[in-house]
């Protein structure tokens, strides 16, 4: 008597502002993994030789695509994960903006470059394409995680296969409905309904060549010890609780909705945006008042709704963290200020919250809060200020509010990051690298150091 097949294994992903089910995905098996894993060896064999005129049409023709369908791209994001409505336009259009940029500026990029040569001979360094690469991607920006990777990967030749968050599965189906709309051969691109069980068998299946990520640093540091033990590369883009300094030269009425805005952008669940905001003794108090009453008031309502600046969290889990990360801080003797509370509604509702007297040693202190829950520091001086910045494990992202040059100058040599922002909320520029330092990661995206990531730079020795 033959064995009954298993079940499949089913994701469910469930729309946070409401807690209904939206819509139930089978996972792939083993044979269907195995089967997208062959078409992605097959297409590469052909797409590594397509010329790079052939991958820009595909990138312009997906930018259309995100341009003309932004709204209802932008609606399936906000019903998965929450985030406002307005918010999840801008990413898709950011989206749209970052592949006409890699079509228009990017052939300049995998030009070679060369080397003349002491004995009187001539070597070349050219950009080749790797092969088939995984992305593990996470469900804060469901479109823009993914298309940051999947835009130099088009252009250099690469083949991609995607390991989305379960909880955005129809933006993961959606993204590779996108790709072959927009003219690219099959398996150029392709979604990998799973959990995260079989992800290390695939990065040790011979036929994936690199792997990125962006996530937690759990699963980074999952993914970086399967990479490594089978001497594949990996990028990582890992967390943040990144520091908002604000010195006394700066513009309090715009430092002050900044820094709001950095602590509720995509419901407080940005790895990038200021968590710890950090304010000089002189107008401590100044900032402090205005920031708690700017943060107080908040318009929290439906994402749906354009007016809307804070809706639900990704899901009723992450919500539970972050109250249960509060409810630590307090019994780690912080002072919550205000917020931060659990509301009594279907979903995944939380309000906004503020932390005060955090022991830099503490874990509230050194952890990250992935939601809109700030922590507000008093700095005597410049030296403490960038003490204070220092004082996490992580060195993703930072921004700095000074009109002092010298300020700058200290803050930018001074701040362990991979990024500092000058008057203004920190986030990633489609024309500018990418990553972080420490424990938020290694390894760059965007600009042509994101291109080169995942290509082989191979020397050519041409003798006198």
């Amino acid at each position: 008597m033959n064995a009954s097949p298993e079940a499949p294994i089913l994701i469910h992903t469930t729309n946070p502002a409401t807690g209904e089910t939206i819509a139930t995905y089978e996972t792939l098996d083993q044979n269907g993994i195995d089967a997208r894993l062959e078409t992605a060896t097959r297409t590469f064999r052909d797409w590594r030789g397509t010329q790079v005129s052939r991958r820009t049409e595909v990138l312009h023709a997906l930018g259309g695509l995100f341009e003309s369908q932004n709204e209802e791209l932008a609606r399936l994001a906000v019903t998965e994960m929450g985030k406002p409505i307005t918010q999840a336009r801008a990413e898709v259009s950011k989206c749209a903006d970052l592949l006409h940029h890699y079509a228009e500026n990017g052939p300049p990029m995998l030009e070679s470059k060369t080397w003349q040569l002491s004995d009187g001979g001539m070597a070349e360094g050219r950009w080749l394409p790797l092969g088939p690469v995984l992305a593990v991607m996470p469900w804060n920006f469901p479109y823009w995680q993914v298309v940051r990777f999947l835009a130099p990967s088009i252009l250099a030749g690469n083949v991609g296969l995607l390991k989305h968050a379960s909880i955005v599965q129809g933006v993961a189906h959606k993204l590779e409905e996108l790709v072959l709309e927009a003219g690219a051969p099959e398996g150029v691109f392709q979604n990998l309904c799973v959990s995260s069980d079989p992800i290390g068998d695939v990065i040790a299946d011979n036929r994936i060549v690199a792997a990125t990520l962006t996530g937690s640093e759990g699963a980074g540091s999952a993914v970086a010890a399967q990479a490594g033990k089978y001497l594949k590369k990996v990028v990582l883009e890992l967390g943040g609780s990144d520091p908002f300094i604000v010195m006394p030269s700066a513009d309090l009425d715009q430092a002050v909705k900044d820094a709001v805005t950095a602590r509720i952008q995509n419901n407080g669940q940005s790895c990038i945006c200021g968590k710890r905001t950090i304010v000089h003794a002189d107008i401590y108090e100044d900032f402090s008042e205005r920031f708690v009453s700017a943060l107080k008031n908040v318009k929290q309502g439906d994402p749906m709704e354009d007016e809307t600046e804070l809706g639900p969290l990704s899901s009723e889990g992450q919500r539970d963290t972050v109250l249960d990360q509060v409810a630590k801080a307090k019994d780690e003797g912080c002072t919550l200020v205000f917020g931060a509370e659990k509301i009594d509604r279907p979903g995944a509702w939380m309000t906004a919250g503020l932390l005060t007297d955090v022991p830099l040693a503490s874990d509230t202190g050194t952890d990250e809060i992935f939601g809109p829950v700030g922590q507000l520091y008093k700095a005597k001086d410049i030296d403490e200020a960038t003490t204070i910045a220092n004082a996490i494990p992580f060195g993703l992202g930072s921004a700095v509010w000074t009109t002092d040059e010298g300020e700058k100058e200290h803050f930018a040599n001074a701040i362990e990051a991979g990024m500092t922002t000058f008057n203004a909320v920190n986030g990633s520029k489609i024309e500018a690298p990418f990553g972080g330092i420490k424990r938020s990661g290694h390894g760059r995206e965007l600009a042509e150091f994101g291109l080169h990531e995942f290509m082989n730079l191979k020397t050519l020795v041409h003798p006198a």
